[in-house]
């Protein structure tokens, strides 16, 4: 049995955790750690809590995160400057896990398919994305109370995430073909210079 009046065990593992996080990063980083999983508004101070650091502190760091685009702000009901993650960084962060993990080439054959399958949701539910479907799945209710859409259901849900794979594939093609086209011209600019 547990003394109530002892303190909870995983309170000083919670505490030596923190600790450890502390004094083995910098502030910069834990408030970049921070705002990395954070997708709604937050303000500075909300922030430096979790990141165990200074609202003075955590709010040089966001707008320097947000200059360089990782962070997204806008302004609070009372004027307060609020921060998340930005969409493109979210974008860019996939697109990058995706090319380190299968080529351009395997990926454009990806989008393909995606498209494909994209194709076949619409052709096979007669609307032209999963929202649509979700209307029609309504009235479909409210018409008959005896329809069983949670198989339809689970289509939208499916539907949903082959778009939103099909956008990260095609982020990351581009990026690819972005990418290769730099390197060619910075290659094809160093022998013409070398050639001189």
């Amino acid at each position: 049995m547990v003394d109530p009046r002892s303190p909870d065990p995983y309170d000083d593992i919670n505490e030596a955790v923190r600790s450890e996080w502390e004094a083995e990063t910098t502030p910069a980083e834990r408030v970049k750690n921070v705002i990395r999983h954070t997708y709604t508004p937050v303000t500075a101070g909300a922030v430096a809590d979790d990141a165990q650091t200074t609202p003075k502190t955590a709010r040089k760091h966001l707008e320097a995160l947000a200059e360089d685009g990782f962070v997204t702000t806008t302004q609070g009901k009372r004027g307060a400057t609020l921060y998340r993650r930005s969409n493109e960084s979210l974008v860019t962060e996939r697109a990058n896990r995706l090319l380190s993990e299968r080529s351009v080439e395997e990926l454009t054959t990806r989008v393909a398919e995606l498209q494909e399958e994209i194709q076949e949701y619409r052709e096979t539910h007669g609307v032209d994305s999963p929202e649509e479907l979700v209307v029609r799945l309504g009235n479909e209710a409210l018409d008959n109370s005896d329809s069983d859409t949670r198989v339809d259901r689970s289509v939208v849900t499916e539907w949903q995430t082959t778009r939103r794979n099909l956008a990260f594939a095609t982020a990351a093609v581009s990026i690819g073909k972005a990418t290769d086209y730099i390197a060619e011209s910075r290659s094809n600019s160093t022998q013409a210079v070398n050639s001189h």
